[in-house]
């Protein structure tokens, strides 16, 4: 799109949504710090947000006028000041990325803008190629969008297929978790410092939480039944997290309770390790041209047991605070790096396999990214199509969510259990004395769910 193009749309969509924006969005013209053309984003540090970080000057920058000052965490840390920041209102940050969890409650809350008049308003965004169970999951419960995405992933497993091969071991195309087991103490230490598996153990409800809770959903386990009731130290939990841990202490990672997706990204990358359960959005990276391992790796769906499935659903997004004083400038910025130019210009820069998928069908049409991510994208778009928030386990939930569950509690929730977690992981207290202690923490966090 051209400057010309870019600044005549920002005309048009200043002047059809402006009225709208004044008149729904409480604290307009907050108290920021970025100035008329300039917008401050903060960001997980995920490889794709850094390669965006690099070509903004160049790009959307030049294109626009509008400068970037980029604010970049890790995630757990990420998540914590953009809680605080879009809680206080304080207007410090325009965008920040948020999730497919966060984003429904903070429109409960009246902390982001909705996009709706934006959407509908700029053509060239095409939000129709949106995949839908990633739209969706932005979507408040007064059916407006308050989040767009950068992109989507589930989870698979990832193997070296190098290895595999010269050890004569076979991946199946949809394996359990029993047969995952017996993989990873097959291959443990059949190559020189390599461990079988990587799995995360690092405390934060984004860490270890993510990928336990699918190996508890099928197992037939739940965080809660459909009345609230906490079921932490339940059978099908306590079995499901006494699997996961004994085979992240047998066969993982060395630190495992320390290790999180970024850990577990570098060991595979570096060679240290046979497979690694994990979010799809690695295999970019696995594959990159400067990637040791690019070639080398199998992408199969998610290990189950007894579900169909068990891949998450996730999604960082981008959503414009309230209280911003520069939502149009906000908006510009958010439709340039969600958008199908964008994954073109990194393909075109940075190669097709880095392109962040995942949330355009249009992007699993395009026969360059095909071509990129042979290896993978077929698997990543059938894990996302498959993944199922309102049900995705054996029993009736009383909240949606695959890795999480979507209530307000669950944060701070999540971060406590996984606290429990990786001391099991470390080998600090016994699963069922963390799961003892966890189920103690829901009781007294959802007390008021089951009240009413």
């Amino acid at each position: 799109m051209s400057p010309d193009v870019r600044r005549k749309r920002r005309v048009l969509l200043a002047t059809t949504a402006a009225g709208l924006l004044l008149t729904s969005c409480a604290g307009a013209g907050g108290s920021g710090t970025s100035g008329e053309d300039s917008i401050n984003v903060l960001m997980v540090n995920n490889p794709q947000m850094t390669q965006l970080q690099q070509l903004t000057d160049d790009h959307f920058t030049a294109e626009t006028g509008i400068e970037v000052h980029f604010t970049v965490l890790p995630e757990n840390e990420v998540r914590d000041k953009i809680g605080q920041d879009f809680a206080n209102q304080s207007g410090q940050y325009d965008v920040a990325t948020i999730s497919n969890y966060e984003t429904p409650i903070f429109a409960r809350n009246n902390w982001l803008r909705p996009l709706d008049p934006y959407l509908a308003d700029d053509p060239d965004y095409a939000v129709d190629d949106i995949l839908e169970p990633i739209q969706t999951s932005l979507t408040g419960d007064d059916g407006q969008v308050y989040a767009q995405p950068f992109y989507g992933e589930s989870s698979f497993l990832m193997y070296r297929t190098d290895v595999f091969e010269e050890h004569g071991l076979t991946m199946p195309e949809r394996p359990t978790w029993t047969e995952v087991a017996e993989l990873a103490a097959a291959v443990d230490g059949a190559e020189p410092e390599m461990k079988g598996i990587c799995l995360r153990g690092l405390p934060g409800w984004g860490e270890v939480i993510a990928p336990l809770t699918t190996v508890v959903n099928t197992h037939g386990g739940t965080w809660f039944d459909a009345d609230w009731e906490p079921r932490l130290n339940a059978p099908e939990f306590v079995e499901a997290t006494e699997f996961y841990v004994e085979l992240v202490r047998e066969h993982g990672e060395a630190g495992a309770a320390q290790s999180g997706y970024a850990e577990c990204l570098n060991n595979m990358v570096q060679g240290n390790t046979a497979m690694w359960y994990d979010a799809t959005a690695g295999a970019g990276s696995l594959e990159a041209a400067d990637s040791p391992v690019r070639g080398n790796i199998g992408y199969v769906a998610a290990p189950v047991e007894v579900t169909d499935s068990s891949g998450w659903l996730y999604t960082w997004a981008w959503g414009i605070q309230r209280s911003s004083g520069n939502p149009d400038d906000a908006w510009e910025f958010i439709s340039w790096a969600s958008s199908a130019e964008y994954e073109e210009l990194v393909g075109e820069t940075l190669g097709w396999e880095n392109a962040p998928a995942g949330k355009r069908a249009s992007t699993y049409e395009n026969p360059r990214y095909q071509e990129a991510a042979a290896a993978f994208y077929e698997v990543t778009r059938d894990a996302i199509s498959e993944a199922d928030p309102a049900s995705p386990g054996v029993q009736e939930r009383p909240a949606p969510g695959v890795q999480f569950v979507g209530i307000p509690e669950f944060a701070d929730l999540g971060t406590g259990v996984s606290q429990e977690i990786s001391s099991a992981i470390a080998g600090q207290q016994s699963v069922q004395d963390a799961l003892d202690a966890a189920q103690r923490m829901a009781e007294t966090a959802t007390e008021r769910y089951r009240e009413r």
